[in-house]
Formats: C-alpha cells, sequence, structure tokens
C-alpha cells in the first residue's frame, strides 16, 4: 500500500480559505501542501516571515495553488487579528482555522525554568486560544456560517507525560477547548474538532528534542504497535478530511492516528511482548505444575 496516495478528490477543498499556524516547516508545511493540491487557498504564519516567504514560493511552484505568507506571533492577541485581517483582506474571508502552531522542551520538570514553562504554555495554549478567539468572534459577528476550526493536540493531552509537562499540560487545555467550543459554537455553524498524532517525525522538531544520537537510541517506531512512525501524507489526509465539507457532522471529535502507540503504553501488561517463547513455555509449565 502506498502511504503517499492522497485521499481525497482533487477538488474536496475548492473555494475554502484556510489559515494554518505554524505553517512555514514540518507537519504544518505537509497539510498545507495538501490543502493546496485540493483547491484551497492557504495563508501560512509564524513569526519567521523569510522561511515563509520561501515555503509559499515553494508550495506554490509545486502545487499551482495561492499561498499567502503572513508574520505572527501567536502569542499577542494584537499581532492575531492583524494577521486574521489581512488574509481577510487577501481572501475575502476565511473558513477554515487550523492551529497547528506548538513549541516543547523534553526535560525534567524540575530543571525548567519559570519562563520556559511560560513560553509552551504561550505558543501552544494562549496561541491557540488567540487564534480561536479572533476568528470565532468574527465570524460569529459577520454571521459566517459553515466555518471549522481544527487543533493538534497530542495523545498524552488526556494521559499526561512525565519530562513534557507544559506541552501536556497546554494541550489538555487545547483538548478541553475544543470540546467545550464544539458544543458552544455549533449553533453559530461552527465545528471544532482535533487531531492527536502519534510519531511523525520532522527535522526541525526531533533534531531539536532529541540531539545528536539520541534518535538511534530512542527509536520511536520500537513504541509503535505497527512498528513504523507515521508518513505526513496520512496527517495531511486526515486534516483535510477534518476541514471539508465531507465531514460536516464530525463536530466535538479528536481523532487519534498514532499506530496504536498510546494503547500500547497504557496497557499495564503491555511491556510483556519483550517475553521471549521460551519463557512462556517455562511460564505455562511452572503455571500447570502449581495446578497439580
Amino acid at each position: 500500500m502506498d502511504l503517499k496516495k492522497k485521499m481525497l478528490r482533487d477538488d474536496a477543498l475548492e473555494g475554502k480559505n484556510i489559515i494554518v499556524t505554524g505553517g512555514g516547516s514540518g507537519l504544518g508545511k505537509s497539510m498545507t501542501k495538501y490543502f493546496l493540491e485540493l483547491g484551497a487557498k492557504v495563508a501560512i504564519t509564524s513569526r519567521n516571515i523569510e522561511k515563509l516567504e520561501n515555503t509559499a514560493k515553494e508550495l506554490e511552484d509545486e502545487t499551482g495553488g495561492k499561498c499567502f505568507p503572513v508574520q505572527c506571533d501567536v502569542r499577542h492577541y494584537d499581532q492575531v487579528e492583524a494577521m486574521r485581517d489581512a488574509v481577510v483582506k487577501e481572501f475575502g474571508s476565511v473558513d477554515i482555522l487550523l492551529n497547528n502552531a506548538a513549541g516543547n522542551f523534553i526535560s525534567p520538570t524540575e530543571r525548567l525554568s519559570a519562563n520556559a514553562f511560560d513560553t509552551i504554555i504561550d505558543i501552544v495554549l494562549k496561541g491557540s486560544k488567540n487564534c480561536t478567539l479572533a476568528l470565532g468572534k468574527h465570524w460569529i459577528d459577520q454571521k459566517e456560517e459553515n466555518k471549522t476550526i481544527l487543533n493538534i493536540v497530542t495523545t498524552y493531552a488526556w494521559t499526561g507525560s512525565a519530562y513534557v509537562v507544559p506541552s501536556a499540560t497546554a494541550k489538555a487545555g487545547v483538548l478541553a477547548m475544543t470540546r467545550s467550543l464544539a458544543v458552544e459554537w455549533a449553533k453559530y455553524g461552527i465545528r471544532s474538532n482535533a487531531i492527536a498524532p502519534g510519531p511523525f517525525p520532522t527535522k526541525g522538531a526531533w533534531d531539536r528534542l532529541l540531539p545528536g544520537d539520541l534518535k538511534e537510541k530512542f527509536d520511536l517506531a520500537k513504541k509503535v504497535p505497527l512498528k513504523r512512525v507515521g508518513d505526513h501524507q496520512e496527517l495531511a489526509n486526515l486534516a483535510a478530511y477534518l476541514v471539508s465539507d465531507f465531514s460536516a457532522y464530525v463536530n466535538g471529535e479528536v481523532i487519534t492516528i498514532d499506530g496504536g502507540e498510546w494503547l500500547k503504553g497504557a496497557g499495564q501488561f503491555n511491556l510483556l511482548e519483550a517475553v521471549p517463547e521460551e519463557m512462556w513455555d517455562m511460564l505455562e509449565q511452572m503455571i500447570k505444575a502449581k495446578k497439580g
């Protein structure tokens, strides 16, 4: 099976105008590319305007679509409002918000400064809140319907995780916001959903999280029952479906795409897969002997 195959028909997002935060690289770039291929116009935002402009040109050349770069630090509400207004001016309207901008540290929590903790909370939780509020208020004031918010969370948003406590805290807040607004804003014609991806390695993010030879020692594929990491197109396929009209009855849902990784970690006895066959034979004989 070709995991890089595209799922939806070519015009699935025709006429849709999308904002992707953190769209200049990594998974944001991959999702943006697929949205463009499906006929959408996409505005990408981050703090680095040079990277955004390079990405926009590259994606326009590859897809023939319209990609609009807008500099914005999502931690600041005034910048988010200015970004929203710039996109509305350029495209005429916005139909979809994809809150993808994120940051993370792998560190014992006691080693983190208060500022380091705040940085992650501000980008992930406050940034998602700022964009959601700015677009949501605009849609409601303008009485625009058939709008969609898609948030990128993580599976540890509901389990928690050691050594990434700021990220877990922030993503849990985004998850709660997703489900809460799915109910509250449905009456305005606004859907709210989320994706919880497992390992989808990107060069920039994973190099920062796992520098040097740590990537080899911490083999992500070994944690996944399917014995592999995700392909970017797989995530892009899911994101495209959730922002398309084909998912019009999906609201307040969080879809995990991780090859079963978090379920493997959650099961109390899952580590027993490391027991070799001959040891199982020995254990079975011991149990039978005890019964006898």
